[in-house]
């Protein structure tokens, strides 16, 4: 391994790469510890956690996500929420859109470029919106405990209407998530790839520090008296931990390998070769964790109008149901990760062209006739790896939920050592592994880790 990190540092290219993320990711950082103007971040965080009241709900995991930027409200609070939704309505234009589709068919590099930047106005739109939202939310919690919020700025009204507060809140807010989404393309055109997802992951990981003192002050080592925690319900979560990271692994890395014979030729050209045979390798989980960003992206959507609104409206009420750990939470948060997971792979997963370009080829799987019936195999099989892919997803997912309810663990801290957090880590971090290593091989090095052979 060491030789490998040796290797990587050795090539220029794929150093400046790693530095400019860095780099990028440092500058998010930053932003997460700048104030919108004329707030007080201490105050605004204090009245958060009182607010929250120190359980986990959708608010926690937005907060987790941003960073702690979103509970002190800094530049950028709202974080990349307003890119993923962006991008959930884009991907389902596209699904239900005959002119979409047609287009990305006939010239696909046309077609990206058009959804993506059709995903960027769209994100602006839903920023200025959200933050819109939250300006009128932190006005109002400003005026039952002041000191939120600024004076010289608050008091600057029109018609009753705190207008200056608003634009500022609105137009800070709303650069902060457009530059994050910069940031996010940056590091995917010239750093390692995957952008949105390391600057979701370096916020997921900017908590761990602070997660670790809370776990420390709930064990009471300095006290005889039994804490919150005890050593043993600390180490059945590391051995869920453990489990988890396994288990992320197998599913994403996972796969089903359909032998594929050519009628006209020997060499293989397309596939990987074993012992003179190729195959087509099918993965379990083909979205990998794009499901598990989707679907909580999906559930907090609606948790940022619902606050705003008002507890009494319907949206209010709905979203009161909507406590993690809760049953409804949990039955809809695992049907989300099962449409998500259907429905990324039917959008990136196209056996008609693989059934065309094989039959053109001359390359059949044995027993099954090349053309419809190849197209209606591959289309049967992927369902089938991908149903339980998604069921093992979702059992990742909530197994922090059980594992809380049955061991009285607080659920922050089975939700950070388990479930949707450690999902996004690992599966962010196996494809950030996936393009070093691509890199590498490009440079006909043998790889970030060696392989043996037996």
């Amino acid at each position: 391994m060491i030789a490998g990190i040796k290797k990587i540092f050795s090539i220029h290219e794929l150093r400046t790469k790693i530095f400019f993320t860095f780099i990028m990711l440092a500058i998010c950082r930053i932003g997460a510890s700048i104030p919108v103007p004329g707030i007080n971040i201490e105050a605004a965080e204090a009245v958060f956690r009182k607010a929250t009241g120190g359980g986990q709900n959708l608010f926690q995991l937005m907060d987790m996500f941003s960073g702690g930027a979103f509970a002190r409200m800094t530049v950028v609070a709202l974080g990349v929420m307003p890119y993923i939704s962006a991008s959930i309505i884009m991907q389902l234009l596209v699904a239900v859109v005959p002119s979409l589709q047609r287009e990305i068919k006939e010239n696909a590099s046309l077609g990206r470029k058009k959804v993506a930047k059709w995903t960027r106005l769209l994100t602006i739109g839903l920023a200025f919106f959200q933050s819109w939202i939250f300006a009128r939310y932190a006005f109002r919690i400003n005026e039952s405990t002041p000191g939120i919020i600024v004076g010289q700025i608050a008091d600057v009204k029109i018609f009753n209407v705190p207008w200056l507060f608003y634009l500022t809140m609105v137009l800070t807010m709303s650069t902060g998530t457009i530059f994050l989404m910069w940031i996010g393309e940056q590091i995917s055109d010239k750093g390692i790839g995957n952008g949105i997802s390391l600057i979701i992951t370096i916020g997921i990981l900017s908590s761990f520090p602070s997660m670790i003192g809370s776990i420390i002050n709930q064990l009471n080592l300095e006290s005889q008296e039994v804490g919150e925690l005890t050593i043993s319900s600390i180490l059945i979560l590391l051995v869920v931990f453990v489990l988890i990271i396994i288990g992320t692994i197998l599913v994403i890395q996972g796969q089903r390998k359909i032998p594929i014979q050519y009628a006209r030729r020997g060499i293989v050209r397309e596939g990987s070769v074993e012992g003179g045979s190729s195959y087509i390798p099918l993965k379990i989980n083909y979205a990998g964790v794009i499901p598990v960003i989707f679907a909580s992206s999906f559930l907090m959507f609606p948790a940022t109008i619902a606050q705003w609104l008002g507890r009494n409206s319907f949206i209010g009420r709905f979203v009161n149901y909507l406590t993690p750990g809760s049953i409804f939470y949990t039955l809809l948060y695992v049907s989300l990760i099962l449409f998500f997971t259907f429905f990324w792979t039917s959008t990136q997963f196209h056996p008609e062209q693989i059934a065309s370009d094989m039959k053109k080829n001359g390359a059949f799987i044995p027993g099954i006739r090349q053309g419809k019936p190849t197209q209606d195999f591959l289309e049967s099989t992927m369902g089938k790896i991908t149903l339980i892919g998604g069921v093992f997803l979702s059992i990742i997912a909530i197994l922090p939920v059980l594992v809380s309810k049955i061991l009285g663990i607080d659920q922050r801290v089975s939700y950070f050592f388990g479930g949707t957090s450690l999902l996004i880590l690992v599966g962010v971090i196996l494809d950030t592994y996936k393009q070093i290593e691509s890199h590498l091989i490009m440079r006909r090095y043998q790889g970030f880790m060696k392989k043996r052979g037996f």
